[in-house]
């Protein structure tokens, strides 16, 4: 009952190194950039953000099969083993052990002095020992060494767990880029392989104009041009759709393959508004900077290990078990056994090595320190970024629907004017090679301004919630 009592007395000690507490960054009240009042985008699932039931499926299968996604929770799993295999070491340690031995020596008659002088000079001696026994050792931890060694390898865990949901952003919104950037080479292809067909209709037009000696050479070269130029950027569309297919591939986890298409570039739905929610919720939301921070917790937890280094460590130990003499005779004759005892052991003079080894974690720390405070940094930049390229992209593609009006309806007029003998064909081509990048150009901006608005939502830390959670395993504090 002592020592049970003075165990309880000696595991309620003190925890040395400093408790950790959150960083205070200073966050700013409200964003640079102005954004719509309500509630975060982020707060949105994913499958409520983007409606292409092709682009859901595609998300669904990278969530599956990405490699990088399985090698995050392969990561949780081994945090989560380091902790069981840390905490661990503050309970009793309990063992067994055993031995036999049989052993036959010639031993002098001398040895002997009651033994018969007419025997031989040597005589046999025969000896058995059996011994059985548990053990029992406890470390005592008295100045919270184990507890604090316990405590750097859960928030270890949540820091993996918050690295898992990282990656879960990264991938959702890289899915859902790469797919969009394939609908904007479609819709891109589709204008040329028209233009494409046009112009080469154009181009045996004027060659039977010039064989009826109605156009000059020039007319026809220029059509050419325009027919080539055509044909250039069809090739070059086919091969940004076979890598960017390729890409997208790779983050289902696939050897390359075709990838299926659902609702076109100009049909994908978005909210017409992007709310960004208040800076502060970028601390609690975004999963990097909860990693960071727990990999700070971690740190700071591990200078307590190193004071409590420098300090003498105590174990209880204690062993019971039985011994006999005979083989054969165990377990009768057999006599019992039983030992306890305090042990104390630490460092003496180790040259200064104690005191370096804490000046090492401290300076671990502050270098987490500053990694956090980076992360919340970056997070607050990212998020004014995707704002302004949110606003300015829905003005540039504006601006650019204006220039495709108004290049078609040049377009038609200079044809017009041609076929009437009004103008040189080089009109015709001046307006043409100007439709022609203003409308691939209308598509790559469209992609554009859907980009940002995936930036912004990924920003802001949204796209990580699970569609069927299980519910997670729960880290006990």
């Amino acid at each position: 009952m002592a020592l049970l009592l003075m165990t309880l007395v000696l595991t309620t000690g003190c925890m040395l190194g400093p408790d950790y507490k959150r960083p205070d960054t200073n966050p700013p009240q409200t964003f640079v950039e102005t954004a719509p009042a309500g509630e975060s985008i982020a707060n949105m699932a994913w499958w409520e953000l983007f409606k292409d039931p092709v682009l859901q499926d595609l998300i669904r299968t990278a969530l599956r099969e990405n490699r990088d996604l399985k090698s995050a929770l392969a990561r949780i799993n081994e945090a989560r083993a380091a902790l069981g295999y840390t905490k661990a070491d503050q309970w009793p340690s309990f063992g067994y052990g055993g031995s036999a031995s049989h052993a036959e020596l010639s031993t002098p008659n001398f040895l002997y002095p009651l033994a018969p002088r007419h025997l031989e000079p040597y005589v046999d001696v025969t000896t058995e020992d059996v011994i059985v026994a548990a053990d029992v050792s406890f470390q005592i931890d008295l100045w919270g060494r184990l507890r604090r060694s316990t405590e750097s390898a859960r928030a270890q865990l949540m820091a993996s767990e918050e690295a898992y949901r990282t990656v879960t952003i990264t991938l959702v919104s890289d899915v859902a880029t790469v797919y969009l950037l394939l609908r904007q080479l479609d819709a891109q292809l589709e204008v040329a392989t028209g233009t494409l067909a046009s112009r080469r209709d154009s181009l045996r037009l004027i060659q039977a104009r010039y064989e009826a000696g109605l156009v000059p050479l020039l007319d026809v070269n220029q059509a050419e041009m325009l027919e080539a130029g055509a044909a250039s950027t069809v090739a070059s569309l086919q091969r940004g759709i076979g890598q960017t297919e390729h890409a997208l591939s790779f983050l289902l986890g696939r050897n390359p393959s075709a990838i299926p298409r659902g609702l076109g570039l100009d049909e994908q739905v978005f909210p017409p508004e992007v709310p960004a929610g208040l800076p502060s919720e970028l601390l609690e939301r975004r999963p990097d900077i909860r990693t960071a921070e727990e990999a700070l917790h971690a740190q700071t937890a591990l200078i307590g290990v190193t004071i409590a280094l420098m300090l003498p460590n105590f174990a209880l130990t204690g062993s019971y078990g039985h011994e006999s003499l005979e083989l054969t005779g165990y377990p009768t004759g057999t006599g019992t056994f039983w030992t306890a005892g305090l042990g104390m052991f630490g460092p003496l003079f180790q040259f200064g090595k104690n005191k370096s080894r804490v000046e090492v974690q401290r300076a671990k720390t502050e270098e987490a320190l500053q990694t956090y405070e980076k992360a919340a940094l970056n997070a607050f930049r990212e998020v004014e970024d995707a704002l302004v390229a949110v606003r300015t992209y829905k003005d540039e593609y504006d601006a650019v629907q204006r220039d495709v009006a108004a290049a078609r309806s040049a377009s038609r007029l200079s044809h017009a004017r041609y076929d009437e003998g009004y103008s040189s064909f080089l009109e015709v081509l001046e307006t043409d090679r100007i439709l022609f990048t203003a409308e691939l150009q209308a598509a790559e901006v469209l992609q554009q301004r859907y980009a940002a608005v995936i930036s912004l939502y990924k920003a802001l830390g949204g796209g990580w919630s699970p569609e069927n959670p299980t519910g997670a395993a729960e880290v006990k504090k």
